[in-house]
């Protein structure tokens, strides 16, 4: 975010600014869900709906997970919620007693830890390395469990890195028998292989996932997630108390998306393929080396220690000479130190000319740390 409204800064002086720092499709939310919203409130959808959400929605997702992974989800164990990251918050505050750990990668989307934190757990890291494909190797999940560990967590595929995992990984971390907390938010955006959901492996879990970016629907906040039946009221208690309920025109257009708007999600999913050929390539062309290609997400996730092992300052430096924004790897935890994330979430257009100012930024040498105004933001 801090490169953000530095870039936003910059485009209030005049200057174009290429944004490969945002996470947040470009394309417009496909036209068929926004009149589904827009009819329900005109007909007077306005109120509070069950705090588990409107049964419509809960059958139509349940019935998504028998089409997409061939498997049967009662809908009564589907909770609706404002975005997926409530439904973050509510697995971690309805598993977690003060001090229970959770076991996270490094890197890691950047939120996990303060969602853990403000849970009462505490986020214990594991490293994922580039040179194993970021992969989790289950050895170093085995020697970071403790008598303290409640929870695994995953995220596939997975910001930063836009690693899909294995299905011999999932089931292995599977069976070691903790309950699973599985991030799928970027489900259906995969471009190589097949995602997996977490409830193919164990029914110990919770599946996470929403429409922010299936369906372009970010500022709609509407998400969801799977419980285990254990989980059912004490979930439900927890968003009567914090959320009430998810907004019910929002909830409609859900519908509409899973039913009517599967031909618009796959023409997007097109794009965004065509986006990350040309993003690696001009990385490449660059000289980065992209040992591990991302297969899923919208994320390049680059090792730029040949030119600064200080991703924040490399990442300010850039912005500042070349008014190309990126995102630093530290911000993904210090297994992401090192590294910059490049988001496809911009037109072809802006992906080459952002790859041109880069390679003229690296031909002129600047590449220096930079002074304290922004490395203390």
């Amino acid at each position: 975010m801090d490169v953000l409204e530095r870039a936003k800064e910059i485009e209030a002086l005049g200057n174009k600014v290429i944004h490969f720092e945002i996470g947040e499709p470009d394309l417009p939310t496909p036209k068929i869900i926004c009149d589904e919203a827009i009819e329900a409130i005109r007909l007077g959808d306005t109120k509070y709906t069950s705090s588990l959400g409107i049964p419509e929605l809960r059958e139509a997702i349940a019935e998504d997970y028998r089409e997409k992974y061939g498997i049967s989800i009662p809908p009564d164990r589907v909770v609706i919620t404002s975005g997926s990251s409530p439904a973050l918050f509510l697995s971690m505050l309805s598993l977690l007693e003060r001090g229970d750990e959770v076991i996270i990668t490094d890197p890691h989307y950047s939120c996990y830890p303060q969602i853990i934190q403000i849970a009462g757990g505490v986020a214990k890291r594991v490293r994922i390395y580039e040179e194993e494909g970021f992969q989790i190797n289950i050895d170093n999940i085995k020697k970071t469990v403790s008598k303290k560990t409640k929870a695994i967590m995953i995220n596939t595929p997975s910001n930063p890195t836009g690693v899909v995992l294995e299905p011999n990984v999932m089931k292995e971390i599977s069976e070691l028998g903790f309950c699973i907390i599985s991030d799928e938010i970027y489900h259906g955006l995969v471009y190589e292989g097949k995602e997996h959901t977490i409830y193919e492996f164990t029914d110990k879990a919770f599946s996470v996932n929403g429409f922010s970016k299936l369906y372009s629907m970010t500022g709609w906040r509407l998400g969801y997630f799977v419980v285990p039946d254990d989980f059912i009221r004490p979930v439900q208690k927890l968003q009567q108390n914090l959320f009430i309920s998810p907004n019910p025109f929002v909830q409609r257009a859900g519908i509409a998306a899973i039913k009517k708007a599967k031909r618009e999600a796959n023409e997007m999913v097109k794009i965004f393929s065509e986006r990350r050929k040309k993003m690696i390539k001009g990385l490449r062309s660059l000289g980065f080396k992209i040992r591990s290609e991302p297969k899923g997400a919208f994320y390049v996730f680059v090792n730029a220690k040949g030119l600064n092992d200080r991703s924040k300052d490399l990442a300010f430096d850039m912005l500042e000479k070349s008014h190309v924004a990126v995102t630093p790897g530290i911000d993904f935890g210090y297994g992401g130190e090192g590294y910059l994330r490049f988001s496809y979430t911009t037109s072809i257009d802006d992906i080459e000319e952002g790859i041109k100012r880069l390679s003229e930024y690296m031909k002129k040498g600047n590449i220096q740390p930079l002074n304290d105004t922004y490395q203390n933001k």
